[in-house]
């Protein structure tokens, strides 16, 4: 699927160092691959999908500041209207779980909606492209999305393999549904529900990330970079590198393409589907 992040064909992911001023550095990602001219028009509602899985601290959930960062540079890009949009794990209350990590101050100095998905209707839909996962109950508020700017936390998950952009998605359908997902075939369901979606940008938090265990606690390697890209494949293709280069012992100990996730994605054609056809812009 193609996007406007494009070089010649091949998809771009942009790494970058990560400084102090995390918009600075955020704003530079976004830049090397083209920049949100590509995206944003001035009046568009921007919709951000934070990782809410749990309250435990990033990388086990978003750090507000990368997400006030981000909400900044694309106002500045001319957007009217920021909306962060989540539901926690079951049992969990969404609404609990911004406020414990600030997310709640962060909606308020951004003047963003803060959208709760457990507060609120489920809707069914289907996933044309799903193979194991055909159709499922999406947050109603979903349906109003203009652009989507996903902030996957890059880590280890110990039953996903990894949660990058695509795993995110699992925040946004039904709890019931979720218990289902993960009792068989997890790994490809992910990239099921995931090209229901097309999110215009990915902007990846690797500063800080779990290289053994997750999602919710494990052992933290400190990469220090922030990726961004227009595809979802790409984006977590790159940032699964990023996991293997610390050798540390999880489920990833294999060639990038023939980690379940990646490549179920690559068989149901949600984007990139070999190294070739990605361009790495440091």
């Amino acid at each position: 699927m193609s996007t406007p992040f494009m070089n010649n064909g091949r998809f771009l992911v942009s790494k970058v160092i990560a400084e102090a001023d995390l918009k600075t550095s955020i704003q530079q990602a976004v830049n090397l691959i083209g920049g949100l001219d590509k995206i944003i028009e001035s009046g568009d509602k921007v919709t951000i999908k934070p990782n809410l899985n749990t309250a435990d601290p990033y990388p086990a959930s978003s750090d507000p500041a990368f997400i006030k960062a981000l909400g900044e540079v694309i106002l500045d890009s001319g957007a009217s209207k920021l909306e962060i949009i989540d539901s926690s794990t079951m049992r969990v209350s969404t609404r609990g779980v911004a406020k414990k990590i600030g997310l709640d101050i962060v909606a308020d100095e951004l003047d963003a909606d803060l959208i709760f998905l457990d507060e609120h209707e489920w809707v069914k839909v289907k996933f044309p492209s799903g193979k194991y996962l055909k159709s499922g109950s999406i947050g109603k508020p979903l349906l109003d999305i203009q652009k989507l700017v996903l902030a996957p936390c890059l880590k280890t998950h110990f039953l996903a393999g990894f949660t990058g952009s695509m795993k995110g998605f699992v925040g946004w359908i039904k709890h019931s549904q979720r218990i289902k997902m993960h009792a068989r075939r997890l790994q490809s369901k992910i990239a099921d529900l995931a090209s229901y979606f097309h999110p215009d940008l990915i902007v990846m938090d690797a500063r800080t990330c779990f290289v053994t265990g997750g999602p919710s606690s494990g052992t933290c390697s400190t990469p220090g970079v922030i990726l961004a890209g227009g595809d979802m494949v790409a984006v977590d293709v790159e940032g699964v590198k990023i996991i293997q280069c610390c050798n540390a012992k999880n489920k990833l100990d294999m060639d990038v393409w023939r980690i379940p996730q990646i490549k179920h994605a690559v068989e149901i054609g949600i984007g990139a589907k070999n190294d070739s056809e990605i361009e790495l812009v440091e």
